[in-house]
């Protein structure tokens, strides 16, 4: 794994980390894989692709791991990506969901758990105009100026088209610089729209998808604002506080206090890795991709080496881990789920919703 570990992306990366080991553990204890041992080994390149390519060479040419796991981001992942299809090495489960990692046809090393961010954004879409009576024009997004931006944003245009958008020039876009809280030209942007802005779709991290709403809050821009799951509910509920009731988050797992048999064993899991850890949507997500991965491995009746393990994920076709949502692998389908969740920030804690439920009762930031 090349995963952020410093830096304002790294409880994301440190949660990630966490699930993938909790299931590593979980499954060793049951003596690992054909009696072999799992072991991870987790690199940090600080959310910047710059220290990913490197971390990426090294993982395969020197320390000849069997796969990539969990890495974080889209940035990164632009550069992890064709190192992994060079090397012919699997890239598993990263915590992005960029177009960039789902081609079609799909490219042979790079398989996803997670839905992607055009379908988080077009969840979202699809309620705001379906279900609380929005005007495509009226939906601002406020992006961060990269590949991680760039896929949700496009992702949900795609989705305001489907509802007539007559031209993409009428949807209000501000852009802020990765890795930088400098959020004030892309609120003007959106400030300055020609129709009045009811909500803002965010694909971002959480420090400056909380600055953003302080300070639009404060200009007094009464909209609703959403985002992506990237930005990780729980530390952007801690950044804004009092201020952050109504904000709706997408997920791409289920709620942690879930009582499907999968969500039940992530938590005993966790708390034998670490009895200190608090559950997270980002470690949930770990630990269900490295379920996923581990399925794929129990099945490898050869050699254990990078061929058979992108094989074995490709043969699983319709499978089941106790998630109550289907699981799909094909060598044409390598992304196993779809499934997007709607959570909303209430009173500093995020909490689990139906997109009915939601706009049914107003919900307001």
């Amino acid at each position: 794994m090349s995963t952020a570990l410093t830096g304002p992306a790294a409880e994301l990366g440190r949660n990630m980390k966490q699930g993938v080991e909790a299931a590593m553990a979980e499954a060793n204890a049951q003596g690992g894989i054909r009696g072999r041992q799992l072991r991870l080994i987790a690199l940090d390149d600080g959310y910047e692709p710059d220290r990913t390519a490197p971390n990426m060479r090294y993982l395969i040419d020197n320390q000849h791991v069997l796969a990539i796991v969990g890495n974080v981001g889209t940035p990164t992942a632009v550069v992890a990506a064709p190192i992994a299809m060079r090397k012919r090495t699997l890239l598993f489960g990263a915590f992005t969901g960029a177009g960039v990692l789902r081609k079609n046809p799909p490219v042979r090393y790079v398989i996803n758990y997670r839905a992607s961010y055009a379908e988080e954004t077009g969840a979202m879409v699809d309620s705001l105009v379906e279900q609380f009576g929005l005007q495509p024009q009226q939906i601002a997004f406020f992006t961060q100026r990269d590949a991680y931006g760039d896929a949700g944003y496009i992702g949900g245009v795609q989705a305001l088209e489907r509802h007539g958008l007559p031209d993409e020039a009428r949807v209000a876009h501000g852009r802020y610089q990765r890795n930088t809280v400098a959020v004030e030209n892309a609120l003007a942007d959106i400030l300055m729209a020609s129709e009045p802005v009811r909500a803002v779709i965010m694909v971002g991290a959480y420090e400056p998808c909380a600055a953003f709403i302080r300070m639009a809050k404060d200009s007094g821009l009464e909209a609703k604002y959403l985002s992506v799951s990237f930005v990780g509910p729980e530390p952007l509920a801690e950044a804004l506080g009092a201020v952050g009731d109504g904000v709706i988050v997408t997920q791409v797992v289920p709620h942690y206090d879930s009582d499907s048999t999968i969500v039940k064993r992530y938590h005993t899991a966790l708390e034998r890795w670490d009895p200190d850890a608090r559950p997270s949507f980002g470690s949930l997500e770990g630990y269900l991709s490295m379920q996923v991965l581990l399925a794929g491995l129990r099945t490898i009746e050869g050699p254990l080496d990078r061929e058979a393990i992108v094989e074995s994920l490709e043969n699983l076709g319709d499978f089941d881990i106790g998630l109550r949502e289907p699981l799909s692998f094909s060598p044409q389908d390598h992304q196993a789920s779809h499934q997007v969740w709607p959570t909303v920030i209430r009173d500093g804690r995020v909490c689990p919703v139906e997109w009915t439920d939601l706009f049914a009762e107003e919900v307001r930031p």
